[in-house]
């Protein structure tokens, strides 16, 4: 009798410990109202979750230790949630207020790698600083500005899983479909349909491009004439038409960086720029996502001198994301938005908006009064 060996499958496992991360701001505002309220008393955060667990931040302006004597004040982040071990890196830092970026921190981040993570053993347990700064030099330095300070948490919450799969794998690469329809863009014998633009000519293709925007579907199958092939555009400059149908056919931006980039004296011309003009086209197309992506590109310009500008040139396009983080930053940023250039542009021409960001203003020095 021969025996016979039977193959099992080959298979393995891992253990992942990752973090899963996020950060709340805590602002007091009237500081000084604070200080003797007594060794050992607080004033407390909201909670707020990351990780999947409560969290809420503690400050003592008159310390937690009594042995201390009030000579520091004292900030912990404490687990407000109903469970027990868990491990987690903090920061917890006093934030310059007067825009130098020398931030006062404190953080066990740094040494995860010789002493790890620390545990919080149940509801309530801490994580902090007893003396987290004297007192008498706080109240000397940038970190205490109009008698507000400003006190930042990161927290990184350790998540460990298995996972479980079989030795023999074989990657997938990522999706190419993009790649191969900007091909099809390219190719000067498949399309069925002409845009004039500017006195440039771009081919395209009726399906693809009423697939992707309702409003071509809508032109192509719903008012245009069958015989029509060659539709005249007069509103878009050529460049902004291709990196239109750039996007549509590949989902991505054109590669080039100087297309987007935005001088500060461009600033009150702002709808004149590359960007502004793709927007319009996003929103004029209804291509939200081409949106999102010019929205992203615009944000990352906002400041005190433009956030007036484009917050005008949201509210135009219905760039309602883009128009929200305006709104962020000029209640973050208030008195400096008021004295701005385009703060003065808004009162000559959007007096709407002008109002509009001054209830902003308003509503946020209520929040933290």
């Amino acid at each position: 009798m021969v025996s016979r060996s039977v193959l099992g499958s080959q298979t393995s496992s891992k253990t992942v410990t990752e973090t899963m991360s996020g950060s709340h701001e805590f602002v007091i505002k009237g500081y000084s109202l604070t200080k003797g309220m007594g060794i050992g008393k607080y004033i407390v955060s909201e909670t707020f979750i990351v990780g999947g667990f409560q969290w809420a931040i503690y400050f003592f302006p008159d310390g937690r230790d009594p042995k201390d004597n009030a000579a520091y004040v004292s900030v912990f982040v404490a687990l407000h949630s109903k469970s027990t071990n868990v491990r987690a890196l903090f920061d917890l830092t006093l934030l310059d207020l007067c825009k130098k970026g020398e931030h006062k921190v404190h953080s066990n981040f740094s040494h995860s790698l010789t002493i790890g993570p620390y545990t919080l053993i149940n509801h309530g347990s801490m994580w902090g600083y007893t003396r987290f700064f004297k007192r008498r030099h706080l109240e000397t330095s940038n970190f205490l500005k109009d008698d507000c300070l400003k006190i930042n948490c990161t927290i990184a919450v350790l998540v460990s899983s298995i996972d479980s799969s079989q030795l023999n794998t074989i990657q997938v690469p990522e999706s190419d479909i993009g790649e191969h329809f900007g091909m099809l863009l390219e190719d000067e014998e498949s399309f069925d349909v002409t845009f004039s633009v500017g006195g440039e000519r771009f081919h395209a293709h009726k399906l693809v491009l009423a697939a992707r925007s309702t409003m071509f579907e809508t032109q192509f199958f719903n008012a245009m004439k069958k015989d029509d092939q060659e539709i005249v555009v007069i509103d878009m400059e050529p460049k902004v038409f291709k990196a239109l149908l750039h996007f549509v056919y590949r989902d991505t931006l054109l590669e080039d960086e100087e297309l987007f980039m935005l001088d500060s004296s461009f600033f009150p011309s702002l709808s004149e720029s590359f960007i502004a003009k793709l927007l319009a086209a996003g929103e004029k197309y209804g291509l939200p996502r081409l949106m999102l992506m010019c929205e992203s590109i615009l944000c990352k310009d906002i400041s005190v001198d433009s956030v007036a500008y484009i917050f005008a040139l949201a509210d135009r396009y219905c760039a309602t994301h883009l128009k929200s983080m305006c709104q962020k930053f000029s209640a973050e940023n208030f008195d400096a938005m008021m004295h701005s250039d385009g703060f003065e542009y808004l009162k000559k021409n959007c007096p709407l908006l002008q109002s509009e960001l001054l209830k902003t203003g308003v509503g946020c020095e209520k929040e933290f009064s």
